[in-house]
């Protein structure tokens, strides 16, 4: 079975995409096809495409917050069935066997396989969702509540998935208070999710441009960074905090981490180009603070999440565009011109 997608070729060249023809992985037991009505645009895709992260397999489709129709499942596929509304995130496969994989940790497996730009164990090149189609693991499947409408299911599946796990596996909820750096794309979906949780929200910002956004969000507080003395009025407060973003000149590591209360967890999600700099050992000595990171989140999580954002009828802020249009999203992406994720629907013919 092939596919159409819109492809990179040079990352100099970040917003020419050129539609190609490709085959998708060789036919599997577990494998099951969906042909793709929706891509959210991620930030790792600009990575990606741009050569951040180091240079990509090209030409290359990027694109993992994918949601569609399920066209074909393989021989021993239980889950899903043809026409049920599925989606697929940033991982396609993992090894299965391994002990992260058996303990519902396949998020963390060793020889995870990325949704594009990885290959699999033979040698297949995985293509992502700027495209018509693909072919995934059933494990790397997700169905779809019929209560969410999947373009605001797409963008759930990373930037959605990505903040979901670590507020549930560090315990936002009922009388925690959280604290979400960066509202964009991941940052108002933490917001979202983490009051839905039952927690209290102290949204941060750079400035005080988004504070009506924030606001509508749900965020209790919002604690506007450019203050002076911002750190020493909420020292010692927080039970988590949860970074998103994606440029290392706007973590302010040494005053956010004061904000934490003792043994409690600052987590980044963002995972800027440049390393995050600045920070000394002595910064983590006052609360004997935690610092760490996620990768995504497992099969369990991502069910809960669907089922939480049905229940609650959660949805993104997106912007939608036509697949065709791809790189005019790309563009404002790069150029932090989003409010707050933009969502492809398929228009290749």
């Amino acid at each position: 079975m092939s596919a159409k997608g819109y492809a990179i070729h040079d990352t100099s060249k970040y917003t020419d995409f050129k539609l190609i023809d490709y085959k998708l992985k060789e036919q599997g037991d577990y494998d099951v096809d969906v042909a793709i009505s929706h891509c959210g645009i991620c930030a790792s895709d600009l990575h990606t495409i741009t050569g951040g992260w180091g240079k990509p397999d090209l030409p290359l489709v990027v694109g993992h917050e994918i949601v569609g129709k399920c066209t074909k499942v393989g021989s021993k596929v239980t889950e899903f069935k043809v026409g049920d509304i599925v989606g697929v995130g940033a991982q396609i496969s993992s090894c299965f066997d391994c002990k992260n994989c058996k303990n519902d940790n396949e998020n963390y497996c060793p020889d995870w396989v990325d949704t594009y730009n990885a290959k699999y164990p033979n040698g297949e090149k995985t293509m992502g969702g700027y495209s018509t189609a693909i072919r995934a693991h059933e494990r790397f499947v997700f169905a779809i509540p019929e209560a969410l409408e999947p373009r605001h299911a797409a963008s759930m599946l990373c930037a959605g998935l990505t903040v979901y796990s670590p507020l549930v596996r560090f315990g936002a909820g009922p009388g925690k208070k959280v604290g979400i750096i960066g509202i964009g794309g991941l940052g108002h979906y933490a917001v979202l999710f983490a009051k839905a949780l039952g927690a209290e929200v102290f949204a941060f910002s750079h400035s005080d441009r988004k504070v009506d956004d924030i606001k509508k969000m749900g965020a209790d507080h919002i604690i506007v960074t450019s203050k002076e003395n911002y750190a020493k009025e909420h020292a010692g407060e927080l039970d988590l905090i949860i970074s998103t973003v994606d440029v290392a000149s706007g973590v302010d590591l040494n005053n956010l981490l004061a904000c934490l209360g003792v043994h409690k967890h600052f987590i980044s999600v963002g995972l800027p180009d440049e390393p995050l700099n600045g920070v000394s050992p002595a910064a983590f000595i006052n609360n004997g603070c935690f610092f760490g990171s996620t990768h995504i989140g497992n099969k369990k999580e991502a069910n809960a999440m669907l089922k939480l954002a049905a229940d609650k009828g959660i949805k993104p802020w997106i912007q939608e565009l036509p697949m065709s249009k791809v790189a005019e999203g790309v563009k404002a992406v790069k150029e932090g011109h989003v409010r707050y994720r933009y969502v492809l629907h398929n228009d290749i013919e």
